[in-house]
């Protein structure tokens, strides 16, 4: 990150870090580098530092250096998936015997990743709620090599203090990651607040309008960034020319549409508590929430994401996914349509029977930047 784009308010970065005029001919949006291989000036000299877009590709570059600037980070680091920066930052921070902890609210494809595939590599991990403190301290070990958070969490928008988790992962000689994916770089930057990596599906937020797919990482460890950067282009799993120039295009609006993101949220989450079908609703912004007054200290505003659950049990929570119109039946979220989905039954069915399991009557809503009103009336016919 340039010490110009350090001194830059969010919004001026998001639109300019990484993005300078094109040298050439003056382009003032990044070209797309669809290419594979670069001509090189005699044997071994690369023009630029690009040879080979596995290793690096000037499109990408520009992203991976956007994505440092809005975190408050020193390394980016651009993925394939978010699942693909996941893999990429646990096969190199973790050896056989290792130990991590993770949420009791995760992403059900980061629980996958965890117990299916890197539990057969030898690693060890325990379940902690990471709002409690005491719980976090108690599921540590000797070997323990990483506590991993996420804040708001997916789906139950739980809310971890990450001031108070980065001083129990050093005190332990651990590192603490946090998955910022709900939250964006604009409404929070757990680098600052003592995160040692950051993780993004920019597939989500960053990107904005369900478009692409895509992962990210982000540091301020020179020794780290280095040693990731390496397994990045030793495993492969690299974002495209193109996905990066759809998510450096969606970085553009971050702002704009996270403040609108917030405000629709806000007005359905109280919509929702007052409804008289609905049992609880999940939301940081609300100042019954657990963690409301934590997610004011740390965050700029509360997000897109809003759950609920509502009487009548798995069928009911069903039938409400099905009845909705303007929410769109489906995964993923961050875009600027509303969706909406059962994550018992969608994305969270890897973690059916486990200490994981969502609530079968839980309704997860991300609310776009459509006319709130517009959402609000489908939200109460579906509700019935």
């Amino acid at each position: 990150m340039s010490e110009q784009h350090s001194r830059q308010r969010f919004e001026t970065a998001a639109i300019h870090a990484g993005q300078e005029p094109d040298p050439v001919t003056g382009a003032v949006v990044p070209p797309i580098h669809q290419v594979s291989t670069f001509k090189q000036d005699g044997v071994g000299g690369l023009r630029g530092g690009y040879e080979y877009s596995r290793s690096a590709n000037p499109t990408r570059t520009a992203l991976e250096e956007n994505l440092a600037a809005l975190e408050g980070g020193t390394r980016g680091l651009a993925f394939a998936s978010g699942l693909a920066a996941e893999d990429c930052l646990l096969r190199t921070v973790l050896r056989p015997g290792d130990h991590l902890v993770i949420p009791d609210d995760a992403y059900g494809g980061t629980f996958r990743l965890i117990t299916k595939v890197a539990e057969r590599w030898g690693v060890a991990w325990s379940v902690a709620r990471t709002s409690d403190p005491a719980a976090v301290r108690a599921a540590l070990r000797p070997e323990t090599k990483l506590i991993w958070v996420e804040t708001p969490s997916n789906p139950l928008l739980g809310v971890t203090d990450i001031a108070l988790v980065a001083e129990i992962a050093r005190s332990a000689g651990a590192r603490l990651v946090v998955d910022n994916t709900f939250a964006s770089p604009y409404l929070q930057q757990p680098l600052a607040l003592g995160a040692d990596v950051v993780v993004h599906s920019t597939t989500k937020y960053l990107g904005g309008h369900s478009d692409v797919v895509g992962g990210a990482l982000v540091t301020s460890d020179a020794g780290l960034a280095q040693e990731l950067a390496f397994h990045q282009n030793a495993m492969g799993a690299v974002a495209g020319p193109f996905d990066s120039w759809l998510v450096l295009r969606g970085i553009k609006t971050l702002a704009v549409r996270m403040d609108r993101h917030s405000a629709n949220a806000a007005r359905i989450a109280e919509a929702l508590a007052a409804h008289p079908r609905v049992t609880r609703v999940h939301y940081p912004g609300l100042p019954s929430h657990p963690g409301h007054e934590t997610a004011v200290k740390q965050m700029r505003d509360f997000g897109g994401m809003v759950s609920f659950q509502v009487e009548g049990g798995e069928a009911a929570a069903v039938e409400v996914c099905d009845r909705a119109r303007l929410f769109i039946l489906g995964e993923s979220l961050g875009g600027v349509e509303s969706l909406i989905e059962h994550p018992g039954r969608m994305t969270h069915a890897s973690a059916a029977g486990s200490a994981l399991e969502v609530p079968a009557d839980l309704v997860r809503l991300s609310v776009g930047i459509e006319a709130v009103e517009d959402l609000l009336a489908d939200l109460s016919q579906a509700l019935g």
